[in-house]
């Protein structure tokens, strides 16, 4: 049996691949380009991947395939259909990254909200910082009694309103599927959840329900004191129109984790805000601590292991 791994660089950090191999050969790619696939793929019995786009254009080729390794809760990228019309199963992996991207969604209004890197950059270059010497303006709030709000409350969202709730924030929520309901929070339109938050952070997926949400007229009716955070798709925010609230001030402050372009396009307009300070940028790591890759990898392995033994389960019957 072999396992093809396209593009372990993609993960952006190194993750222990050892128990593949327990299931036959692997050959492992850094960074396989899409048009390169069909090419490499023609004797695969297993694909794993975390970014390739893949359909009958590259799929076609793979006449053994029997399996789809996605190494992430979203499957955007695969040709659903095309893999059921040719019977490939599809493997992701849900709610592996749940506590890392969390702790990443605060680390991220952290940062913003108190102003961390005026204050480091201030304390190191500083001759004199007696209190008050110019950083009185730099003021910063508690989230105590703050109204967080949460667009799409899945595992991610729903860590992050336990962690808020622990802050003693108010936690309100809006479903961008209509299907996620909670008992533990209020439910609320998304006009309501925009004109209502002081914290909006989204962990919803890009699908057609959720790409451009949040526009300019989104922006408009947001606080002008509100932070806003994007940790869960690049195209659920427009870009542009986030680069213009920023520069009108129209609200206080973004942290984005994921952008429509990755790595981030030197003309993203994003890059050329007037007040850089306002914006927290990440190169989409919020997936990637330690134990999240290790729970990834150990779950990929699972998902191979699980499949096989159905595959056998059925011969045998």
């Amino acid at each position: 049996m072999k396992l093809i791994f396209l593009d372990l660089k993609t993960l952006g950090f190194p993750v222990d691949v050892s128990g593949l191999y327990q299931f036959g050969e692997v050959e492992l790619y850094d960074c396989a380009a899409d048009d390169s696939v069909a090419a490499l793929i023609e004797d695969a019995d297993i694909l794993i991947t975390n970014q390739n786009r893949l359909d009958e254009r590259n799929l076609k080729t793979a006449k053994k395939l029997k399996l789809i390794c996605q190494t992430g809760t979203g499957y955007n990228n695969i040709d659903i259909n095309y893999c059921k019309k040719r019977e490939i199963a599809v493997a992701n992996v849900p709610a592996y990254a749940a506590n890392s991207v969390a702790q990443h969604t605060f680390a991220m209004l952290f940062y913003l909200i108190s102003h961390s890197g005026f204050y480091d950059q201030y304390t190191k270059r500083s001759k004199d910082v007696s209190r008050g010497n110019g950083y009185e303006n730099q003021d910063f709030f508690e989230l105590e009694g703050k109204i967080w709000g949460i667009i799409g409350l899945g595992e991610i969202g729903r860590k992050v309103a336990q962690y808020a709730g622990g802050f003693g924030c108010r936690v309100i929520y809006y479903s961008t599927s209509g299907a996620n309901a909670s008992s533990s929070f209020e439910r609320v339109s998304l006009e309501k959840i925009l004109k209502d938050s002081d914290i909006l952070s989204i962990h919803a997926p890009l699908n057609e329900k959720t790409r451009y949400l949040i526009g300019l007229n989104e922006l408009k009716q947001m606080k002008p004191a509100a932070y806003l955070l994007n940790l869960g798709r690049g195209g659920i925010i427009r870009e542009d129109a986030l680069a213009s609230a920023l520069s009108q001030n129209l609200i206080a402050g973004a942290g984005l984790d994921v952008l429509e372009q990755e790595p981030v396009s030197q003309d993203n307009p994003l890059l050329a805000i007037d007040n850089p300070e306002k914006l927290y940028l990440t190169p989409h790591i919020g997936y990637a601590s330690k134990e999240a890759r290790e729970r990834l990898m150990r779950t990929v392995c699972e998902n191979i292991e699980f499949f096989l033994k159905r595959e056998e389960h059925n011969r045998i019957v």
